[in-house]
């Protein structure tokens, strides 16, 4: 009698230790010793509790059912459930598995027996899978990339209806409740996992979260998505709950070692303490990939090899530079060609923004870590060793140059033949194309062109005197001035300039400029001073304000000088006339007259006579008032008829034949 009580005793305590009910709505395993489940193909529960699917044997499949179908219909009750699951996958690589395994709801086991291993995972097979007949709704683990079913990888959960073709998936991995970040699992790390499922029969909303086993439950889930579990059920009242897994042409072992289930509620707790033990992982073993692979994987490393071999010495000769020592002291100022290769999408015509005697400019954007800037490539050639030494060494000076008014010269690059000049890059482009482009449908009224000449001028003066050193620009005109996003003024194009310390002459003994804005004194002294910029100012300041270019070709190729058109609007007592007649009168005659007149005293000839800079701004200020140099004040004999007079014109003009038509430049020698 006491040991048939023993027996007893032991029986209930097996019972408790599975957990499970009568009616099914709700049930526990912490392990599977001794739990009445019903189970087939090659599934079994191991001595210490285990429920293993498959057995390490090839193209099986097992299944493992709670006894009895649950009641998910009723005429009280909804059909919503929860349950959960640990589970654990040991493969027979570390890098390759057989199929993976499934949660499933069915209201028929004949479905699962004519099931296939393999892809299928003993789910469905060839003719019911995407059948609604198939009456079957599915949490899959899966391990194996199938094409056919659309599978996202070869390490997914998805949720499934009546189909392998998941209704949602994502890659298995879990999100940290602490910082929000995805976490990936490894489905056949030989490790354990916890899986929660949580269907609403209200809502018709599925939930699928994981976590590695000691983990407590993300809030956030892996999946949700709409699946209804009534067309599954259809008429039926109740349905079996179990795990399906098959294995293909590789062997696995599929664990489940804990389980639970509720019906209108959450599932139990599995008691973690409680659970059997996962056998010995033991050293991973190696993939028979790396045995295929690696003598594929040695010849492809050769060839690749000398592939990289050929690609680094062409982009080597595609990219390559010119670097002498003597640059090293202007290395925080140099670009390497291939950022200004791909900035300017290798100089493209898409690219490129205009032509000029001093070379071709390009829009680039240059990347840099987490931001981009816009600049222009001007590339220019040139030959002469000495004279790029000095030229360079002028870049690296006119780089510190900083005005709200001056184009920002930022660096440079020297490729064989060419050097690469790189600026800031002015959106609105060139002065001139406002002036004489009719094509861009909008003309500049008088505020912005008296803003554009006072910047300008603000330009000049800080070139002039308030810099460490003297700047003679010596090409300043319309095309030459730029305009940002605001349309503010910006002189760039310091190709020409020249820099001498205050209180030295400069030492330029070469003609360059643009014909119209050169100073007559250019022609026999051919010295660039701070002078021969303020006449040049003077032709600039007369295109901005009447529209018209320094020399107009007339009927006979005969010319006319917008100096002399001027001044003889002045002699008439008709300055304001001169005005560009595209801004119909909607500006101030004291600002054009004024404007008109400095254009003029700027155009002296005798260049002791003409305004420093400084005296400019302050002219255009109102700081000082312009001098009176009205013709009743100069008279016939005074030097305003000096000025203009036939014999002046001649000598002026005489150096003229020797330049051409266009701008004339000189990078070379002693500029």
């Amino acid at each position: 009698m006491p040991l048939e009580l023993l027996h007893l005793v032991t029986a209930l305590l097996l019972l408790t230790a599975a957990g499970g009910d009568d009616d099914g709505r709700r049930f526990a395993y912490n392990g599977f010793s001794g739990a009445n489940l019903t189970l087939d193909g090659v599934a079994a529960v191991t001595p210490n509790g285990l429920l293993m699917l498959t057995n390490g044997t090839i193209q099986k499949k097992g299944h493992a059912f709670h006894p009895s179908p649950v009641p998910f219909r009723g005429s009280t009750r909804s059909s919503s459930f929860s349950t959960t699951f640990v589970f654990a996958i040991f493969g027979q690589y570390i890098d390759l598995s057989s199929p993976g395994m499934a949660f499933f709801v069915t209201t028929s086991r004949e479905i699962l027996s004519t099931a296939l291993p393999g892809q299928f995972m003993g789910l469905l097979n060839a003719t019911n899978n995407a059948n609604r007949d198939a009456h079957i709704f599915a949490v899959e683990l899966d391990t194996l990339l199938n094409a056919e079913c659309r599978d996202i990888s070869s390490n997914h959960v998805g949720i499934d209806v009546d189909s392998l073709v998941s209704r949602a998936s994502a890659d298995a991995g879990y999100y940290d409740d602490g910082d929000g970040r995805f976490r990936n699992l490894s489905l056949i790390s030989r490790k354990a996992m916890q899986v929660w499922v949580d269907y609403d029969g209200a809502a018709a909303e599925v939930t699928v979260t994981m976590a590695p086993l000691g983990v407590a439950r993300p809030k956030k889930p892996l999946l949700r998505t709409t699946a209804n579990l009534s067309a599954v059920l259809q008429q039926q009242d109740t349905a079996y709950v179990g795990f399906a897994s098959a294995t293909g042409i590789l062997f696995s072992r599929h664990f489940v070692v804990g389980w639970s289930f509720a019906l209108d509620g959450p599932a139990p707790a599995l008691d973690i303490s409680s659970l059997p033990a996962l056998p010995p992982s033991g050293p991973k073993p190696r993939s028979k990939v790396l045995e295929i692979v690696l003598p594929i994987a040695s010849a492809a490393a050769v060839l690749a090899a000398g592939v990289a071999v050929y690609v680094v010495v062409r982009r080597r000769l595609r990219y390559s530079e010119v670097i002498e020592d003597w640059e090293a002291a202007f290395g925080p100022h140099r670009f390497s060609y291939k950022d200004l290769f791909h900035a300017t999408k290798g100089f493209s015509d898409e690219n490129f923004l205009g032509a000029g005697g001093f070379g071709s400019v390009y829009k680039g954007v240059l990347h840099r870590k987490k931001s981009a800037m816009e600049v222009a490539v001007k590339r220019v050639s040139h030959e002469s060793r000495q004279g790029m030494k000095e030229f360079i060494a002028e870049v690296a000076s006119m780089r510190r140059l900083r005005h709200r008014n001056l184009v920002q010269l930022l660096g440079y690059c020297r490729r064989k033949g060419q050097l690469l000049l790189v600026y800031d890059y002015m959106p609105n482009g060139s002065l001139d194309r406002y002036l004489y482009d009719c094509s861009k449908g909008s003309t500049l009224d008088w505020p912005q062109r008296f803003h554009i000449i006072r910047g300008v001028a603000s330009g000049l003066s800080y070139l002039h005197e308030d810099w460490e050193q003297i700047v003679i620009h010596r090409d300043v005109k319309a095309s030459n001035v730029l305009l940002d996003d605001q349309m503010n003024a910006r002189l760039g194009d310091f190709g020409l300039a020249r820099l001498y310390d205050h209180g030295s002459d400069a030492r330029t003994t070469h003609v360059v400029g643009t014909m119209g804005y050169l100073a007559p004194e250019l022609g026999h002294t051919g010295k660039a001073t701070p002078s021969t910029d303020v006449f040049a100012f003077g032709a600039f300041v007369l295109e901005v304000t009447c529209g018209r270019r320094p020399i107009e070709q007339g009927e006979g190729n005969k010319s006319t000088m917008l100096v002399d058109w001027v001044a003889e609007h002045w002699r008439n007592g008709s300055i304001t006339e001169a005005a560009d007649t595209k801004m119909l009168n909607r500006f101030s005659l004291d600002e054009v007259s004024l404007v008109l007149k400095l254009g003029l005293m700027c155009s002296h000839p005798l260049p002791n006579a003409r305004p420093t800079m400084r005296q400019v701004m302050q002219y255009l200020d109102g700081d000082t008032v312009l001098p009176d140099l009205s013709p009743a004040y100069l008279s016939s004999s005074t030097m305003l008829e000096w000025m203009y007079s036939p014999e002046l014109n001649k000598n002026v003009m005489s150096y003229v034949p020797s330049m051409s038509s266009g701008g004339i430049s000189d990078l070379s020698g002693g500029r």
